[in-house]
């Protein structure tokens, strides 16, 4: 399973990709915003670090306007992956994107048939949004459970990205079930690496180091 972070700040992409072990970002206007930079800028140094599919999000909401949009965006970078929403018009964008071989991210998925449908069109990924299902009361990993069955049924190509992830179990989970990708805010990446245990563990190898005689003889 690829490890996406979900972020815009160039400090959490330096620190996270330091640790060796992301294959890939996801952004979106409100990730960007909150950087306070100007938004070309920061897909240019994001694109100078991670070597990787970078999905950066079409605002449009008009198919004309939304293949404009993906194709000045697609000329920043041949990481970019072009994030468009499920809705009609992004379905046919997709479509034609799929055929000029530009990578396209299928987001705001809440439902299996969204998923298909956007497959369908060509998507490279879709995004199932889990974390936000839970929060209205639904069970954000039996969608994905449901689009990865479909899939596989079919042989589709289209990989799955989990999204809106909340906590550790999320991609836990995820792994299980067989997801391609998680994408993952950084505070939840830093969260993976610690285990109480594990903290017990280094206090008690310190303690008893401190009890080995250091010198010879000593």
């Amino acid at each position: 399973m690829k490890l996406f972070i979900d972020t815009a700040d160039i400090d959490e992409i330096k620190e996270a990709y330091s640790l060796g072990i992301i294959d890939g970002i996801t952004t979106n206007p409100s990730l960007i915003a909150k950087t306070g930079k100007n938004f070309e800028s920061v897909i240019n140094e994001i694109c100078s670090i991670v070597d990787g599919p970078i999905s950066v999000e079409a605002l449009s909401k008009e198919y004309n306007d939304i293949i404009e949009e993906a194709h000045q965006l697609s000329k920043i970078s041949k990481n970019i992956v072009i994030k468009i929403p499920i809705t009609d018009q992004g379905l046919k964008a997709v479509k034609r994107l799929s055929q000029e071989d530009i990578p396209t991210n299928v987001t705001l998925i809440f439902s299996p048939a969204q998923a298909l449908l956007a497959a369908k069109a060509g998507a490279t990924y879709v995004s199932p949004f889990i974390g936000r299902l839970d929060d209205i009361s639904h069970i954000g990993m039996d969608v994905v459970d449901q689009i990865i069955t479909i899939y596989n049924n079919y042989d589709i190509q289209t990989e799955v990205i989990v999204a809106s992830v909340r906590n550790p179990l999320h991609i836990l989970d995820a792994a299980l079930l067989g997801a391609d990708i998680v994408t993952i805010p950084f505070r939840v990446i830093q969260q993976l690496t610690k285990h109480p245990l594990t903290d017990i563990g280094m206090e008690r190898f310190l303690v008893d180091w401190e009890k080995v005689p250091k010198k010879k003889g000593g």
